[in-house]
């Protein structure tokens, strides 16, 4: 009989998941509840000290007493002599409950497993029932959304167009996607891309509001309302694929209040600021790319390392090889450009990020894509995993790109541009069913936690 290791990092992750799904979690005092999270700490044989907190990620304290946002180390070794601990935390690494319950999705890009069909199928009617209305009524003013379309197409194209992009994780798509190629007759210029992969930069909120704030200004309020509800139809029906449901949902949400108090927008400035604020805290996270660009760089490098996670069972540690493959990304950006980045990383990775840039003979070089292939060492082993790795680096460098104020390449980045060449020879493929994250089972949920660790 197979004898069952202990893991520290897991066994703290269900204790505190546990107690944050407690209804008495959100009652307690701070002080009870960041006492209760802290006697959960974890150190580890190498020094570092672990916290299961906010947002139901791992953190771990800097050298200077800085709590980073950082996944747990995968090492067995570590995992299974680490002992409890009982730092002291700041009062924003305690969960206040609804940050447990944010839907994280799916971090897999739309090279591979492409779109269901039906969902493609659905846009596609929305997007026929909206395309023959009249440009006196929908006109499609100066921007970002103007400039990619051809000059008689209508604004309620383009928003089709900005919800898709705006509620999508990661908008790396095979070049032969169906959800692309219907609107290629509606394209003024060929989209950004290599032979296989469309590498699109994403729409901001403020881009997506554009047309409706347009409609508004002019006085059509209810052309305006027509198109803040068509953003709303093509967002339910994208919300049936996890790769776009987080922020789909919480483009409903915006919009929703809007459709019942049609006054709520009367007053035009900043408007995506007021539709972010109608987000109740459990969707808060899903557009921290919006509102918190260092907190959404973290995130994406976060889900990279995740993504990385079958490295473990080769030995590799999954936070080093996701420090190569951004040193890979950033070794074509100037010095000065991404002095923003490391700090952003807890220390070790901090590090390794630094020692890979600068050494030519590093052993995490040894990580690195060759004449824009994969290493034999970092192969995803089947087509989902593939996906996930592509859409987790090309969120990442999407995030730390728009954090310096960098455009994004043509021809993607370096390490996501890789991982497509183990996907491509799979393009056109489908899924009989929407991808979906694994659940974490929840303990008995006692409050015991008030008086115990």
């Amino acid at each position: 009989m197979a004898l069952v290791q202990f893991d520290g990092f897991s066994a703290v992750e269900q204790k505190v998941r546990a107690m944050v799904a407690d209804p008495q979690w959100s009652l307690a005092p701070m002080e009870a509840r960041a006492e209760a999270l802290a006697r959960r700490g974890l150190a580890a044989h190498d020094g570092s000290c672990w916290i299961f907190g906010l947002g139901a990620r791992w953190y771990r304290r800097d050298a200077d007493g800085d709590w980073v946002l950082s996944p747990p180390p995968a090492d067995p070794g570590m995992r299974e002599t680490c002992v409890r601990v009982n730092p002291a935390i700041p009062w924003w690494l305690v969960p206040q409950g609804p940050d447990f319950a944010a839907d994280r999705g799916s971090t897999q890009g739309f090279v591979g497993p492409d779109v269901l069909p039906e969902v493609t199928e659905r846009i596609r009617a929305i997007l026929g029932a909206h395309r023959g209305l009249k440009q006196d009524d929908f006109p499609l003013t100066e921007g970002p959304l103007k400039d990619l379309f051809a000059p008689e197409v209508t604004s309620p194209v383009a928003m089709v167009w900005a919800v898709i992009m705006w509620c999508a994780y990661a908008p790396a798509f095979d070049g032969n996607e169906h959800l692309l190629t219907m609107f290629g007759e509606f394209l003024g210029k060929p989209l950004p891309g290599d032979d296989w992969v469309r590498w699109l930069p994403g729409v901001r909120l403020t881009t997506l509001l554009e047309p409706y704030r347009e409609r508004l200004a002019a006085g059509a309020h209810e052309t305006a309302l027509r198109l803040a509800g068509l953003a709303a139809e093509v967002a339910t029906v994208l919300s049936d694929d996890p790769r776009f449901r987080p922020r789909a949902q919480a483009l409903t949400v915006m919009i929703e209040p809007l459709l019942r108090q049609p006054w709520l927008d009367h007053d035009q400035h900043d408007l995506a600021r007021h539709w972010l604020h109608r987000l109740p805290p459990h969707l808060t996270s899903t557009t921290i790319h919006e509102t918190a660009p260092k907190d959404h760089f973290q995130h994406t490098f976060y889900d990279l390392t995740e993504a990385l996670g079958y490295l473990a069972d080769r030995k590799i540690e999954p936070r080093l090889a996701a420090a190569s493959l951004l040193a890979y990304d950033l070794s074509t950006v100037a010095d000065v450009e991404v002095t923003d980045v490391f700090p952003l990383l807890d220390d070790e990775v901090r590090r390794a990020l630094r020692q890979a840039l600068d050494d030519s003979a590093h052993r995490l070089r040894t990580l690195w894509p060759v004449d824009g292939a994969l290493p034999d060492a970092l192969t995803p082993p089947g087509r989902e995993a593939a996906s996930t790795l592509l859409g987790a680096a090309y969120a990442t460098g999407l995030a730390w790109s728009a954090m310096i104020g960098r455009a994004v390449p043509e021809r993607g980045f370096p390490s996501a541009s890789a991982v497509s060449g183990k996907l491509i020879h799979e393009r056109d493929d489908t899924v009989p069913s929407p991808l979906r994250m694994p659940g974490r089972p929840v303990s008995e949920i006692t409050s015991e936690w008030l008086y115990h660790s």
